[in-house]
């Protein structure tokens, strides 16, 4: 729908409506927001299409699709006209009466989520529903009488068109509910449907090779698959013929078993991507699909879509060969096994691990001279049986990870090679006004460089000096933060942080449909289906929008699930001191926790501090609905 409503603003004619987008442009004729001139509809003066964002105080925010508006437009509670946060909205420009441009939604285009999540509360004499991301609390659609038989703080998912309760999802002082807080929050579901498990169910348990004959055998190739130590799907398995020179990544054939616009594929584009929380994932696949017949588990066969690549003596890659194969895992790693076998700590079983690292090392070293190496950390979180927050720790890439980051790298890229359009992974090159922000937040950190027209090479001495300095790790943070985020887009644009001219996502069809699309591109290109290939194609600009919208939504949802953790952790330690540092400091401050617990944001308020100071915060609140902590700083650490 973005792509469409910002396409209206340079005007769009009726053959590129998609049927999706057809209803929508009937409203708009209707409330007159939209013309036709010339044979293309074009949205008229007055009216602005966008992103609604609402503030605690019941304020609205509209980040327009229109690039002209240099900010968001501040629409007042009493003109919101019974929209919600997250909404794609029409609205009609206000006279400007201030600096500040304001409007008012004359329609709701796309409800963000068809429920909200509200927890009761005693107000007066009345319960109301307290809505859990704005703290806005409304008026719900049941008798006083029955809201009072609920206990307080009782979790209610509420239609957003009639307030309507839909389902009582737990209580607000239960730990063991924020999964399903979080869930709702963004609409999301862990169920499948009945149709969608039977269709799952249907396929069995084991691969029949008999049946396939006209796939390749590679069965005696002893793959293996290196994951995380408690991964339950098996996505990739490598193997490499040291002699020949030949990388074989071979990835599970989830298009084999789920076809487009089959119930599970509908499912499956809804969901986008698999969601992961610390203690469980939420799959977008059934999971008799993503942890059985389409894993790649060790001594069973499976069916793989496998690449081959020949790599000659000089490092270069001279042949790349896509094969509908059998395979059977001969061995399932983890991480910190292979890093023992790289560190000569433990026998190289395969006798073909090392090798290949030696070789991928050498690749990466080449590859890195036209892209960029952060050092980058991922927090992970254990939680204890009553579902309370344990322990963070932040987990750093091994070489183990790099080798089979590199194989992977070599498959999406070889597959990116294939196609000319359908599913790229895209990556421009950093916006001006970002690296200026840059260049002022390093300045008051002490490293004074001047703008650089190319980017990488400024990256790179930035880095240089903080490899020099000692702090390469948080410095890479923000120039992560300086950096655009990658999109899916159906042309290829190139990948700027990896450095590659064309690039898409080819690896993880069992958790990104992404993949899964590229999969069955793929397949029409290698059976010469064209008619099959350009069926594929259709709304795939609609389809790369919303896979990337959707990668948004997944992070979000265990982002907030993590920071609700927090805020349960924090709410029994008010008044308490603990190490940090400062994380955001553009409108209001912002604390990481860096201490026993790390990771934690704390908001500071109005605080005037450099990025990067470290800290003594002291919890002053916790709101565990709204997932936020408040503090304040009572000491600069002088490193």
């Amino acid at each position: 729908m973005k792509e469409f409503l910002t396409k209206l603003l340079d005007g769009v004619s009726e053959k590129e409506v998609a049927s999706s987008d057809k209803e929508i442009l009937r409203n708009l004729l209707n409330l007159n927001a939209v013309s036709r001139h010339k044979d293309r509809y074009y949205l008229n003066n007055g009216f602005v299409c966008g992103k609604l964002d609402i503030s605690a105080n019941g304020t609205g925010f509209l980040a327009p699709y229109d690039k002209r508006f240099k900010q968001d437009i501040i629409i007042e509670n009493k003109n919101l006209n019974a929209s919600h946060y997250g909404d794609i909205v029409l609205a009609k420009l206000l006279p400007l009466k201030k600096k500040r441009q304001s409007a008012k939604v004359v329609m709701t285009l796309k409800l963000a989520n068809e429920t909200s999540v509200v927890y009761t509360k005693q107000i007066g004499s009345a319960i109301l529903g307290v809505n859990v991301k704005t703290a806005l609390s409304s008026a719900l659609k049941a008798s006083q009488k029955s809201l009072k038989m609920l206990p307080l703080g009782t979790l209610l998912k509420i239609g957003n068109l009639n307030n309507e309760i839909v389902e009582v999802i737990g209580n607000i002082n239960d730990p063991l509910s924020d999964e399903k807080i979080s869930l709702a929050v963004f609409n999301k579901n862990d169920e499948f449907s009945e149709e969608c498990e039977a269709e799952a169910l249907a396929w069995g348990d084991e691969v029949d090779p008999t049946m396939y004959p006209q796939r390749a055998d590679l069965r005696d190739l002893p793959f293996c698959t290196i994951d995380p130590i408690d991964a339950k799907d098996f996505d990739d398995a490598i193997y490499f013929d040291d002699k020949k020179r030949e990388i074989y990544v071979a990835i599970a054939d989830v298009s084999e078993y789920v076809t487009p616009y089959s119930p599970i594929d509908a499912e499956a584009k809804t969901r986008g991507f698999s969601i992961y929380f610390p203690h469980k994932a939420v799959p977008m696949l059934p999971r008799n699909l993503s942890e059985n017949i389409c894993s790649l588990k060790p001594n069973t066969a499976r069916l793989a879509f496998c690449f081959k690549i020949t790599i000659d003596e000089n490092d270069e890659v001279i042949k790349e060969e896509l094969l509908e194969a059998i395979i059977i895992s001969q061995r399932r790693f983890n991480y910190d096994e292979v890093d023992q076998i790289l560190r000569g700590e433990r026998e190289d079983e395969t006798g073909w691990i090392k090798p290949l690292f030696a070789l991928t090392s050498r690749l990466r070293k080449k590859r890195l001279k036209n892209a960029f190496d952060f050092r980058t950390q991922e927090l992970r979180m254990s939680l204890d049986a009553d579902g309370g927050l344990a322990s963070t720790r932040f987990e750093t890439d091994t070489d183990s990870h790099r080798l089979v980051e590199d194989c992977m790298l070599l498959a999406n890229v070889a597959a990116a090679k294939r196609i000319g359009k359908g599913v790229f992974r895209n990556h421009g090159s950093p916006d001006l006004r970002k690296i200026q922000i840059l260049l002022e937040d390093l300045g008051a950190l002490g490293f004074d460089f001047v703008y650089e027209s190319d980017i990488a090479n400024l990256v790179r001495k930035i880095q240089a000096k903080a490899d020099a300095v000692g702090n390469r790790e948080e410095i890479d943070k923000l120039i992560i933060k300086s950096q655009k985020k990658a999109e899916y887009g159906a042309q290829n644009l190139g990948h700027f942080g990896l450095g590659f001219e064309r690039y898409t996502h080819f690896t993880s069809p069992i958790r990104r449909y992404s993949d899964l699309t590229l999969h069955r591109l793929l397949k029409a290109k290698l059976r010469n289906d064209e008619k099959f290939f350009n069926y594929l194609l259709l709304n795939i600009e609609a389809t790369c929008s919303n896979l990337s919208e959707l990668e948004r939504e997944a992070d979000r949802v265990a982002f907030d699930f993590m920071d609700r953790k927090f805020a349960r952790w924090a709410k029994e330690r008010i008044g308490q001191q603990f190490n940090a540092y400062i994380s955001e400091n553009q409108n209001i401050a912002v604390a990481r926790l860096d201490d026993e617990i790390k990771g934690a944001r704390i908001f500071l308020g109005a605080y005037c501090v450099n990025l990067l100071q470290k800290v003594i915060v002291e919890i002053t609140d916790a709101n565990i609905a709204t997932a936020e902590i408040f503090g304040k700083v009572v000491k600069k650490i002088d490193v």
